[in-house]
Formats: structure tokens, C-alpha cells, sequence
């Protein structure tokens, strides 16, 4: 738990520390609007609920635009192929960095998930992926692209599957 605390800490940049002291910032003022007007009771409830949204939500919502902003990268899937001499499948792709920084760290994690033909129940699946593995890839410069492998295995899995790739850069 520790070093993941020290992980999330250490991928921090300004703007986050910015976002989450404006997100505070917000707060403070709307319960002190909802304690000025703590007379007018449905005013005072919905600016305290309004600072506690913001609390809450606004770091969440932020810290994800802003990263998706900052390290805003393009993954594709090239090939994927279930071997018969062995239970693994081999997936190819490729990410290209299209941020303006440089990345130092790729975490890219390739998910198989059952296919059952029904559309919502396969949007359900996407969200259970009954294998994932994943690769770490470094130094990849802005708008470089760089060619990736990963095999997954075991794979024992016989029945219908899509398999799908994700990368988060720091």
C-alpha cells in the first residue's frame, strides 16, 4: 500500500495539486455561502451539497481530464493469434505517443473477455476480462510510435473471446 501511495504521489504534476487545491478552495467557499445563507434552508442545503459534489467529484473528474490531456496516447491492435503448440495467445500492436511530453513509463495491459452474441451482456463482459496481462514500456519520446507484444497465458479458454488493449503513460 505504501508504494503505491509513493507511485500515485510521485506521477503527480502541478496541475493536479492545483486542481485539488481549487477543488478545496470551492469547498470551503460553498459552505461558508451555505452557512450565510443557512436561513433560506433549501439555498444552505443545496450549496453544501453542491461544496461536498465538488470535493468529491472534482478531483476524480479533473485528475482524469487532465491526464488524458497531458499523456493522450493512440493504441491499436495489429494482430492477435491463439498458438496450438502451447495455451497462450500472442497480441501485436502499436502505441504512438501523441502528448507534448515525453513518457517515460507505458503500462500497456492486453484483456480477453468472453463473447456471449447478446450486445448488452457483451458490454457488461468487456468489464469482467477473464485474462489480462500486461507489459511495461520506457522512454518513448513525443510522437514516436513503438511496436509491442504480449502474451497471454495460460490461456485455456476454448469458447468466444475479443481481446482488448489500453495503455496508461506517465
Amino acid at each position: 500500500m505504501h508504494t503505491t501511495l509513493n507511485s500515485f504521489l510521485d506521477s503527480l504534476l502541478i496541475y493536479d495539486y492545483l486542481l485539488f487545491a481549487g477543488s478545496f478552495i470551492f469547498f470551503i467557499f460553498f459552505v461558508v455561502l451555505g452557512l450565510v445563507y443557512r436561513h433560506k434552508i433549501y439555498l444552505a442545503m443545496f450549496l453544501v451539497t453542491l461544496a461536498f459534489c465538488i470535493l468529491i467529484l472534482g478531483p476524480i473528474f479533473g485528475y482524469i481530464h487532465i491526464h488524458n490531456y497531458f499523456y493522450y496516447n493512440e493504441i491499436s491492435l495489429t494482430s492477435q493469434k491463439k498458438l496450438q503448440f502451447t495455451q497462450a495467445v500472442v497480441v501485436k500492436g502499436e502505441l504512438k505517443n501523441l502528448s507534448k511530453l515525453h513518457f517515460n513509463r507505458c503500462l500497456i495491459s492486453a484483456s480477453a473477455y468472453k463473447v456471449s452474441g447478446n450486445k448488452y451482456k457483451d458490454f457488461l463482459l468487456k468489464f469482467n476480462p477473464f485474462q489480462k496481462s500486461s507489459i511495461v514500456e520506457y522512454d518513448i519520446p513525443q510522437d514516436h510510435m513503438i511496436d509491442f507484444k504480449i502474451i497471454i497465458e495460460p490461456f485455456v479458454y476454448s469458447g468466444d473471446y475479443n481481446i482488448s488493449v489500453e495503455a496508461s503513460c506517465q
